[in-house]
Formats: C-alpha cells, structure tokens, sequence
C-alpha cells in the first residue's frame, strides 16, 4: 500500500490556505447580520458560537486536513483530536461529530479507510460523542476530518478577543509538529521517533480546557496551522479591537516547550512550505532578539497540526491555572511571555 503521506502534497493543518490570502477572500463574505451570532468569522476565532437561548449556545466548527501520518489509525485520531480542539479553545464541551472523508479508493482500498475511521472514533469516544453521520468523495489526495458541534452558555464563551494588558500567556503542548513530520516524510525520523509528536497530537485539549474556564481566563486559541506567531497575532489584534488599545506582546523563546530534534532538522533545511508562510506573514509584525536565527524564528511559525491551547489568564490567575492544568494530567503548561501595550496592535516581541 502506498504510504499515506506521500499522496499529500502537504500534511495536516500544513494544507491551510495562508493567512494573507485567506483574509483577502474572506474579505468577500460579509459579517452575520443575525444578532444570535456571537462569533462569526471576524475575529479569526477557533468555531463559530451560536445563541440558542439565554443559557444555551451552539458552537460549529470544521477540520479537514490531507494524511500528516502514514498509520491510518493515527491519522484518524489526529484529525479526530484536532477539530474537537476548536469547541474545547472557546470553552465548551463538545455534542457531536461528523466526518468527511475523501479517499482515492481504487488506489487505497477501503481497509485503511475504516482504519482511519476507528481512530477517530476512539477519540471522539474519549471526547464522550459519537460521529453519527457524514459525508464522503472519491479523491486522489486522501483527507479526513470532522465537523463538530458543541455546547456553552452564551455568557461563559472563551474566545480569542478577550485578552488584556497584563494577561501571562500559558501554552499547553510542545511545538514542532510540522518539522517532525516533514522530516519524517523524507526519512530523516523513524516512526519509533516520531512517536512523541504523535501522542500529542492525538491528545485531547479537554482538561486543558477545563483548567483555563475553571481559572477565569481572558482568552484562548489553539495552536494550530498558522503557527504560533500566527494564532497570536490574531488573539492580540482581536483583543485590541475590542479593548479599544494596541495590545501586543513579548514572549520569552527559551520558555517556549519544543520537541526534541526541531532545532537541529530546521537548521538542516527540513521545513514545511506553511511554516515558510506563516513566518512571511508574521514577521512584519515582529522584532526577534538577534540572537534568534533563522530556523528558531521558522519554529515559532511552525504550521501545528491539533496543537495546544493559548491561554491569556491573569496574572492573579496563573497559579490557579497551572495548578487545574497539573491536576488534569495536561503535560505541558509553560509560561511563554504576556500581554502588554503596544503601538501597533499585533506587535510581538521575541527575547
């Protein structure tokens, strides 16, 4: 059987349209008009949040993303993983799921499709949902993925627009999916050590989630294919938007957690064409430390695929929320820089 990621032209959320060119064609859509939404596509939020009710919303969102792992299994688990993130990202807990598969059946077989399908189905198990429908297409690129709804009352909604000046900026996994896979898929990383990357990626942002709501947080994003920088830059100027100031950044590098090996693979050249993008789009709004080269500006660009939450929490907070996250298992909870006032809002800093 062919492996799976060699029929991608690009793996995971490295597929996503870049940021500019997604702006300029979404600049043609035009904003709800209906006052029960209370998240369009606007602020770049992580789902869709819907009023229902005065103490009830829906919230919607869709991932769909080509083979980022060559065991179909994995592959379902991420994709099942990382559009469940988008609900758990604004702090609701998630309904149901379905899927949308597209598949070069003559070619694959379905064996491995129903592989893929049980991943997804033991994530979503795990999620406490079902995928209880669908829809599917004959493709020459395979690619899966999952539209999910959720639940949250209108007035505890987390989104990426709340931050503020003073807010400690806490994220939740490691980066460097996008390198680890890249290098993978051109036989620099065995599978064996790949395996790390893949447990992440395949981990629900569940407790994560409940850590950040049960702390008061201001705001929160997951990290996924436009980078780090990327999703950042979107929570700042969504916030200041709605602060009505510049808010920015400064974020400390040594204090961002890494998967062992990136470093040395990018300063090898092993880069995804989303990060190259992602740090084009990024870097007018940014001023690294000299020290910072080439490949560790890239790594924050890094495309993730079903990455971790981005937490804007208070700083009175902090502890509150580390301590849930500690108390939930959520491996990973570094305290990256924070939120301050800036002249241009979106500016970040990198020391």
């Amino acid at each position: 059987m062919d492996r799976l990621t060699q029929l991608a032209r690009a793996a995971g959320c490295a597929a996503k349209i870049s940021q500019a060119d997604l702006r300029a064609a979404l600049s043609h859509l035009p904003a709800p008009p209906d006052e029960r939404v209370l998240v369009g596509h606007s602020t770049g939020d992580d789902a869709a949040v819907v009023r229902l009710s005065d103490d009830l919303a829906l919230v919607e969102t869709v991932d769909v993303f080509p083979p980022i792992v060559d065991d179909p299994y994995d592959f379902g688990r991420i994709a099942a993983a990382n559009a469940l993130s988008d609900v758990y990202a604004m702090g609701a807990r998630p309904l149901n799921a379905l899927s949308f598969v597209a598949w070069p059946v003559e070619k694959l077989g379905l064996e491995p499709l129903g592989r893929v399908f049980e991943g997804a189905a033991a994530v979503c198990a795990e999620a406490g949902i079902v995928i209880s429908g669908g829809h599917s297409i004959v493709d020459e690129e395979p690619k899966f993925g999952l539209f999910v709804t959720g639940t949250v009352h209108p007035d505890a909604v987390v989104t990426n627009a709340g931050a503020r000046a003073g807010d400690a900026l806490v994220l939740t996994k490691r980066i460097g999916t996008g390198v680890l896979t890249t290098a993978a898929k051109r036989g620099r990383l065995s599978p064996e050590g790949l395996g790390e990357a893949i447990g992440s990626m395949a981990t629900l942002n569940r407790g994560a989630a409940e850590a950040m709501v049960e702390a008061g947080a201001h705001a929160a994003t997951d990290v996924t294919g436009f980078g780090m920088l990327g999703h950042l830059g979107n929570m700042l100027r969504a916030s200041s938007d709605r602060a009505g100031l510049s808010l920015g950044a400064r974020l400390r590098y040594d204090a961002v957690p890494l998967f062992p090996q990136v470093e040395d693979f990018l300063s090898e050249g092993l880069c995804p064409g989303g990060t190259k993008r992602n740090l084009q789009y990024a870097a007018p709004h940014v001023r690294f430390a000299s020290r910072l080269d080439e490949p560790r500006r890239l790594l924050l660009a890094d495309a993730q695929t079903s990455g971790g939450l981005l937490i804007a929490v208070p700083a009175d907070r902090l502890q509150h929320l580390q301590a849930g996250l500690r108390r939930r298992d959520v491996a990973v909870g570094a305290v990256i820089g924070e939120v301050v006032v800036a002249d241009l809002a979106g500016h970040i800093e990198v020391e």
